[in-house]
């Protein structure tokens, strides 16, 4: 609508979005969402529950989605993972995780941040600087060596630690278990998180993207079998259950900071990655690690039985007596 001028020239009202460079829809959608949880954490200070989660009121679909990633996993990702841990001895595989879990320090750092936890952002911050630098590119986790550890947090913990409850429990396709409160976070974090921007805005092939995603996949997986996750699978009754709580039990643990308890006492290079990477199946850091096995000295003598009394200590009745009842043993004064 034509509006006059300073002068008395009419001139057009422009409104102001059409001023500002419009954002992309897929940034909307994130922005959008965020600002929803916001309004539904509101100002709480008590971590949100996962009691609908614990129900699994979807339970007949996440089994039928479950069963899917099954076959997936068993025709694809693990006879993949099985040729990659065949082919790369242990060392270049320790490598490869510590870079995808020095590539996860910058979204932690924004996350403990919007936490509040601004000494776990520091540790955030300090790995990823002593780990990309000294650690070349990531491959070598320097910094756990010299006392820095991880301090690993995602958007679905941080919406937990506004109050957010989990919502129902989800098995997603090719991705595994998850809470719908988690998968908000995880569908904002590929547009929110600085290294998928990075990768996102990066000038090379799409093929190339996508070959880093595979790669990173095929680690997790790779790190389920090694943490022993895939042998606890197999030895459970109830695949589908077991893996449901243990991911509640874990990611629990993770939303109130006491997964370090369990993983203090781990050498540098048997730490879980630093974020959870999605997997048909989980995650490694998600299910319980194996047990640890005695070592056994091979030149050492076998462990000594107890010898079975000799028969000339035992007192055997004459015929024809009876055999008198055992009597209460009596403690001299």
């Amino acid at each position: 609508m034509p509006i006059p001028g300073r002068y008395g020239t009419a001139r057009p009202m422009i409104a102001a979005p059409q001023a500002r460079r419009a954002a992309p829809p897929a940034h909307r959608a994130a922005i959008s969402a965020a600002a929803l949880l916001l309004l539904l954490s509101g100002c709480a200070t008590v971590p949100g529950q996962d009691r609908l989660a614990e129900k699994d009121p979807l339970e007949k679909f996440n089994r039928a989605v479950w069963g899917i990633n099954m076959t997936a996993d068993k025709i694809v990702v693990r006879p993949v993972t099985n040729v990659y841990r065949a082919v790369a001895p242990k060392p270049v595989r320790q490598g490869v995780t510590h870079f995808f879990s020095n590539l996860t320090e910058p979204w932690s750092f924004v996350n403990n941040m919007l936490q509040g936890k601004t000494r776990r952002a520091g540790q955030n911050l300090k790995r990823f600087v002593v780990n990309t630098t000294v650690g070349i590119g990531g491959l070598i986790d320097h910094a756990s060596k010299i006392g820095i550890q991880p301090a690993p947090e995602d958007l679905g913990q941080t919406l937990a630690r506004w109050g957010v409850n989990g919502g129902p429990y989800l098995v997603l396709p090719l991705l595994g278990p998850t809470t719908l409160r988690d998968g908000i976070g995880s569908g904002i974090s590929a547009y929110a998180d600085p290294v998928n921007v990075a990768i996102n805005q990066a000038d090379v092939s799409v093929w190339a993207k996508r070959g880093y995603r595979v790669v990173s996949v095929i680690d997790a997986r790779s790190e389920l079998i090694e943490s022993g996750g895939q042998a606890f699978l197999d030895s459970s009754l109830d695949p589908y259950a077991a893996a449901r709580s243990a991911f509640l039990q874990r990611r629990r643990a993770q939303i109130l900071d006491k997964e370090d308890d369990a993983g203090a006492d781990l050498p540098a290079d048997d730490m879980p990655p630093a974020e959870s990477v999605p997997t048909p199946l989980g995650d490694a850091g998600a299910l319980p690690p194996k047990p640890e096995a005695a070592e056994v000295d091979p030149g050492a003598a076998p462990p000594a039985v107890a010898a079975a009394p000799a028969a000339s200590d035992a007192r055997i009745p004459e015929r024809g007596t009876a055999t008198p009842a055992p009597q209460p043993v009596v403690s001299p004064r």
